[in-house]
């Protein structure tokens, strides 16, 4: 306890050559915690994103009372993949995190198809005249679009993630 006591701070029986024997964290580790909060940022996002297209999605239900179950199912599926995500991500687990990637990808590729599926966007190129009756319909289109932007930012994330979580390979 004598030797810690020190008038400069440092401990008595070092002079600062032993640097070299001090242990450095690997750079495998960095990526995982920077590609860790990124991914989280994304999953974010992404949950936005999503709660936006269910309000405009409620909205379009109760005004014209029509039902889209394929919008519905697939932001359902959507929703429940970002909850994976976000367990995967909290707790390290690389199986979890690639049913994320396929199920969220999954939600994706359902909304594009309930959008392309209502044919608002060609209705408007041809009579770009009756866009504000259409309005909450591209606003959803465009949500969409971002979603989609999102999406293909967490899937190349997640899919580095997993490549830094797992173990360096060997060579014989």
């Amino acid at each position: 306890m004598q030797q810690r006591r020190s008038s400069n701070g440092r401990p008595s029986g070092t002079d600062g050559s032993d640097f070299s024997y001090r242990m450095v964290v690997d750079s495998r580790y960095t990526k995982v915690a920077k590609g860790k909060s990124r991914l989280s940022f994304l999953i974010l996002s992404q949950a936005v994103v999503q709660l936006i297209g269910a309000l405009l999605l409620f909205y379009s239900y109760t005004k014209d009372e029509r039902f889209d179950q394929l919008a519905v199912s697939s932001t359902s599926i959507y929703l429940v993949s970002l909850l994976i995500g976000e367990l995967g991500r909290k707790r390290s687990r690389a199986k979890m995190l690639r049913f994320y990637i396929m199920t969220s990808s999954l939600g994706m590729l359902l909304l594009i198809v309930s959008v392309l599926k209502s044919n608002v966007l060609q209705e408007v190129v041809k009579d770009s005249s009756g866009w504000e009756a259409k309005k909450f319909e591209l606003i959803k289109a465009g949500d969409v679009l971002v979603g989609l932007l999102v999406q293909i930012l967490s899937i190349s994330t997640t899919t580095s993630l997993i490549s830094n979580m797992s173990p360096p390979k060997r060579s014989s």
